[in-house]
């Protein structure tokens, strides 16, 4: 059972998610403000945050900064009712794993705390480990080069970035702001166009193997498949 800290200073909406939540399987500390939030993140440990943006005493994007210097590696989600494209900037640079207005279907918001905890029990089951199998192909994300029987491509650190990105959410739709702020950084015009040329460089790369496809979704975002 995974333990959630929710920062929430809606009482209703905050008593039907942690019930809802509690149904599958995470164990709910709950938080009617920031403040309170941050206290507890002090004196327990948790396997994942959701704070809603807009909070009396101590707002999410303020509770996220001060949780960040106590665990930098704290996977969180922020929640908000505001739909501004510079309020989702800020959130996703804070490093939020995810970013999701409100109203919401729970079973989506479900959806999305098990595919980021999947993410990081793969990527620690990863640590130390450079060589990865994906499909057909060997990626050594130390030496920078992806094998294919014969064919060894040198890849950039950006490249290689990607791929292992890519990889740990294989089989999940990705928008393309998520991409953008793991792998660049910044969502940006110019950022936008590097991540396309860089997609289009790894669908060659993997042309061979027939059962690996990069799929993109319109206006949304992109898959990377890998099938078994």
């Amino acid at each position: 059972m995974k333990k959630l800290l929710l920062a929430e200073d809606d009482f209703d909406f905050a008593a039907i998610l942690k019930q809802y939540l509690e149904l599958h399987e995470f164990e709910v500390i709950w938080a009617e403000n920031g403040e309170i939030a941050l206290d507890y993140f002090k004196k327990e440990a948790f396997d994942i945050c959701i704070f809603d943006v807009m909070m009396p005493k101590l707002d999410g994007f303020s509770l996220a900064e001060k949780i960040i210097t106590i665990n930098p590696e704290i996977p969180f989600i922020f929640l908000t009712a505001r739909k501004l494209k510079e309020d989702k900037l800020i959130g996703l640079k804070l490093g939020a794993d995810d970013y999701i207005a409100k109203p919401f279907e729970v079973d989506e918001l479900v959806l999305r705390l098990q595919n980021i905890l999947k993410r990081i029990e793969q990527k620690r089951s990863l640590s130390g480990t450079h060589i990865i199998e994906i499909g057909s192909y060997v990626f050594d994300n130390e030496r920078l080069t992806l094998n294919n029987k014969n064919h060894v491509q040198q890849l950039t650190e950006k490249e290689a970035a990607l791929i292992e990105y890519l990889y740990l959410n294989h089989n999940q739709l990705l928008k393309r702001d998520q991409i953008l702020m793991s792998v660049w950084k910044k969502d940006d015009y110019f950022s936008g166009r590097s991540m396309d040329v860089f997609i289009s460089r790894l669908r060659k790369y993997f042309n061979s193997d027939p059962k690996i496809k990069i799929e993109s979704v319109r206006n949304i975002g992109l898959e990377f498949k890998i099938q078994k």
